[in-house]
């Protein structure tokens, strides 16, 4: 059965970085689009940065672009999401996702989710 499993959430200080780690069993990443996607408190879960199963197209909302970076290492059967210049408006239960095709970075079009790591942005 396909798992994925979120790592490398944490307490950052404002300005600082994290990167993190979706790494998938069950099944092999390579034919797979991956998803980054955030749910802040009280907010609905909203779309961060998704990549395509050969890495040729990436997206990335406007609220990270310049400071995050979605990869994957298909060898290694896992995708990352490195965060840098965090803000407290980053922090938030960040979910890693994928599915064989998806065209975009809409919530509802990927089908299998991780359990989620936690993101805290605080001095």
């Amino acid at each position: 059965q396909l798992q994925l499993v979120e790592s490398g959430g944490g307490l950052v200080q404002p300005g600082g970085s994290l990167r993190l780690s979706c790494a998938a069993s069950g099944f092999t990443l390579d034919r797979y689009a991956i998803g980054w996607f955030r749910q802040a408190p009280g907010k609905e879960r909203e779309g961060v940065s998704c990549i395509s199963a050969n890495g040729d197209y990436t997206y990335y909302a406007d609220f990270v672009k310049g400071r995050f970076t979605i990869s994957r290492h298909n060898a290694k059967n896992t995708a990352y999401l490195q965060m840098n210049s965090l803000k407290t408006e980053d922090i938030a239960v960040y979910y890693c996702a994928a599915d064989r095709v998806v065209a975009g970075c809409g919530l509802n079009e990927y089908k299998y989710w991780g359990q989620g790591t936690q993101v805290t942005v605080s001095s």
